[in-house]
């Protein structure tokens, strides 16, 4: 079955930890354990009802807060799709967990309380989802029971954010009303909102179209390791390249070039542990064996001689900073794409964006926590890179502070202009 990522967003207090709760105890995806702990713990707390936002805020922290800090991950199927769901915190604090959440999300489920309408961290979800490439977005109007299924209050919230999202790049906004603690419109259609006549969120989640989504024609396979078994004297003259294939598809008999050095070959056999392979794709993790014996190591690239990416030391990017201490001009910090290392130095900041006006601002000097803007580095070796809206897998990176070992900034490369 096909898999679906989609990460939940929004401001505190919208419900989502308690639309993933429903989604789970509405589907069947709960066992009895489960629940009989979190009715517990609803007990404990002297809820009212059956907390079910208690399945997905599982740091003690964040039940006493009743807030979500960290990204908590579950995982659930249906007969027509299976899902990984990331549960992502809603304050401004923990914005950079957001991001982390939804770096590999095909879709991003947008909470909003009916009763406030779209926050300023409506907004500011709503333009990382963006900045990241993620091509669905789903509005749920949340908590229309307290507002009386009022269709014109609804109609309000979805009118506001569509004018936003036109300044957004994306092209696919589904608005669903919704009743999170109720169970309006999330597996089921609701009798209380007959006026809706769109799916229920389970139903949009197993139907909306992503196999296009992926990038099937620009091949790129960055080598991971080299497999060369010569304790095994039948295999000596043994020679794999393993690694995941970025995007594309690699095809036995194709012929290849090797980045950097160059070299061509042609795909003598795709293998993985489950046998030989004709072809394979994205994200299938394989070792490739070349016909000729050639110098591939690991963070080398393979793509075809007519569609390679860009190779180039300076870079320009977008960069989400995820530090205490600010990002400025002069930085050293390494850098991790694909499966290739290499050290950086900023060389300069062009602007800071402002998530909530998508404002340009020219004149700060650095990036603090949280921010996000357009930054210029210059690596130590070329790297090979896509444009990130064109390809995600190879169009991205994450920066290091190598004096503590912390990942310290993830960014989005952008076309090269020079």
């Amino acid at each position: 079955m096909e898999l679906l990522r989609f990460a939940t967003a929004g401001s505190v207090d919208d419900g989502k930890s308690t639309l993933i709760g429903r989604l789970l105890y509405d589907s069947k995806q709960v066992f009895e354990d489960q629940l009989e702990a979190v009715e517990r713990s609803s007990l404990a707390r002297g809820d009212e009802y059956v907390n079910l936002a208690l399945l997905t805020d599982g740091l003690r922290a964040e039940r006493e807060q009743g807030i979500t800090i960290d990204v908590a991950y579950r995982y659930f199927a249906t007969p027509k799709r299976k899902f990984i769901i990331a549960d992502t915190p809603g304050h401004t604090q923990h914005t950079r967990n957001m991001v982390t959440g939804c770096s590999t999300a095909d879709l991003v489920i947008l909470l909003v309380d009916a009763r406030v309408g779209a926050t300023e961290q409506t907004r500011r979800h709503a333009t990382i989802a963006s900045l990241l490439g993620i091509r669905h977005l789903v509005l749920c109007v949340n908590k229309m029971d307290l507002v009386g299924y009022d269709r014109a209050r609804f109609e309000q919230i979805r009118r506001e954010f569509d004018d936003f999202a036109t300044r957004l790049e994306v092209h696919d906004v589904t608005c669903i009303p919704i009743s999170a603690l109720e169970g309006d419109n999330v597996v089921d259609r609701s009798a209380e909102m007959r006026w809706y006549v769109g799916p229920s969120l389970l139903h949009h989640l197993e139907e909306v179209h992503i196999s296009s989504d992926r990038n099937l024609i620009d091949m790129r396979f960055p080598v991971q390791r080299v497999v060369r078994p010569i304790s095994q004297s039948e295999l000596r003259d043994y020679r794999g390249y393993a690694g995941q294939v970025a995007s594309g598809v690699l095809a036995v008999g194709d012929d290849v070039v090797v980045l950097p050095s160059g070299f061509q070959s042609r795909v003598e056999a795709i293998e993985t542990a489950d046998g030989p392979l004709a072809e394979a794709f994205p994200p299938q993790s394989v070792v490739v064996r070349l016909a000729d014996e050639l110098d591939v190591s690991r963070g080398d690239m393979l793509c075809r001689p007519h569609n390679q990416p860009t190779v180039s030391q300076d870079l320009s990017a977008m960069v989400c900073w995820m530090a205490e201490a600010p990002l400025r001009s002069g930085a050293r910090l390494a850098l991790k794409h694909t499966s290739r290392w290499t050290r950086v130095v900023v060389r300069g900041l062009e602007y800071r964006l402002d998530v909530n006006s998508l404002h340009r601002d020219r004149v700060t000097g650095e990036l603090s926590l949280n921010d996000i803007g357009r930054v210029d580095l210059r690596a130590q070796v070329p790297l090979f890179f896509d444009e990130y809206r064109v390809n995600r897998a190879t169009g991205s990176f994450v920066l290091v502070d190598e004096a503590t070992n912390a990942t310290v900034g993830a960014g989005m490369l952008l076309r090269q202009t020079g």
